[in-house]
């Protein structure tokens, strides 16, 4: 009697499987299906907005950050680097694009890709130093870069206004300006899909691969012919541009840049998306940026609930409450290295493997 033999799980039998961009059809088709209903968020439906106006603000912000976020992963997560002036660099572009744009009168939607390329080339002066140094060495060498840029950034006023700040054009394409938040939210969008998708398509390719080697084991990546200099620098450059754009995004959204935003603490927060989403994931790039995004709302929302219980009116419980408010960043950076230090990806990945193999998942 013959036996048919049922596959459990899901095994690739050739490269190309295994470097596929979506795993399985299913995933390629939610992939699109979520896009699509995104794009239908800003939308009103009879002149009712589905969507209230600060729902749109968090999906912009959770865009352009989740941009530079992916950069940073792409550095630390990918490439085993670490920058702790990340935020530096968010800054270089979204004064880049509004000095373009002022300056030289060009249109936003060329800005924005040159603001990236103009920070490509400083993020990759700064990775210099990563061909000789790692570790804490490094860690203290883009923490130095964190406050050149700083200092750069309240002395060149030709570039950045200064004290004052600089203006950035709204974003305008053929003579249509996407000002509000519902037109811009497009625009945020089409990036954030652009650069993901770049992201994850590069990291199939051999470059991509040998960011991973000099990750995992540099000395054996060298055997094999990778030039660790090259691809040091190369990590640098790719997450400055993410950073650029990402920066540049913010800009024009606001309409307004001052130096004062892109400080040391910012830093520590595109660190904790990448730890919090999970380091070498693209995906979790994404799932980081909405975590940190929405902390500070449910926060807001859980201590608004309990001052107005009887317990708003003990003096100590107020102070402890705003305190943890302003502690729930480093707070839950802890909690995911002891409990989860592979992330919200890796715990994706966990739950999806259970349904899949269930009722066998053990």
């Amino acid at each position: 009697m013959a036996l048919s033999l049922v596959p459990c799980g899901q095994f690739k039998t050739t490269y190309a499987s295994d470097t596929t961009l979506f795993a399985t059809p299913l995933s390629r088709n939610l992939v699109i299906a979520g896009v699509i209903l995104l794009a239908l968020v800003p939308l009103k439906i009879g002149g009712v907005a589905p969507v209230s106006d600060y729902v749109i603000a968090l999906l912009i912000q959770i865009g352009y950050l989740g941009i530079a976020a992916l950069g940073l992963n792409i550095l630390v997560g990918f490439t085993g680097q670490i920058s702790l002036g990340h935020s530096a660099f968010f800054g270089f572009g979204a004064f880049a694009s509004a000095w373009l744009g002022n300056t030289f009168g060009i249109p936003v939607f060329f800005t924005i890709p040159l603001a990236g390329i103009l920070t490509t080339a400083v993020g990759m002066i700064v990775g210099i130093p990563a061909a000789r140094i790692k570790g804490l060495y490094l860690a203290i060498a883009t923490l130095a870069s964190q406050f050149i840029l700083q200092d750069f950034f309240a002395r060149a006023e030709w570039f950045t206004g200064g004290s004052s700040g600089s203006i950035a054009e709204p974003f305008s394409l053929f003579g249509l300006t996407l000002a509000g938040d519902r037109q811009y939210f497009y625009v945020v969008l089409a990036y954030v899909v652009i650069m993901y998708l770049f992201a994850s398509n590069m990291l199939r390719t051999r470059d991509g691969r040998a960011l991973v080697a000099v990750r995992d084991h540099y000395l054996s990546a060298e055997v094999m012919g990778i030039n660790l200099t090259k691809y040091r620098i190369l990590s640098f450059g790719i997450s400055s541009f993410y950073a650029g754009v990402g920066g540049a995004l913010f800009a024009h959204y606001l309409q307004y840049v001052s130096i004062e935003g892109f400080d040391i603490l910012l830093s520590i927060q595109f660190l904790a998306m990448i730890i919090i989403g999970g380091l070498g994931s693209v995906m979790g790039s994404l799932l980081g940026t909405i975590f940190m995004v929405l902390l500070p709302e449910v926060m807001e929302a859980l201590i608004g609930a309990l001052q107005s219980t009887s317990w708003g009116n003990v003096p100590a419980v107020t102070d402890g409450l705003a305190y943890l408010k302003e502690a729930a960043i480093g707070l839950a950076i802890v909690l995911f290295l002891i409990f989860e230090p592979d992330g919200l990806a890796h715990r994706w990945r966990l739950i999806k493997a259970y349904w899949k193999l269930y009722p066998f998942s053990f």
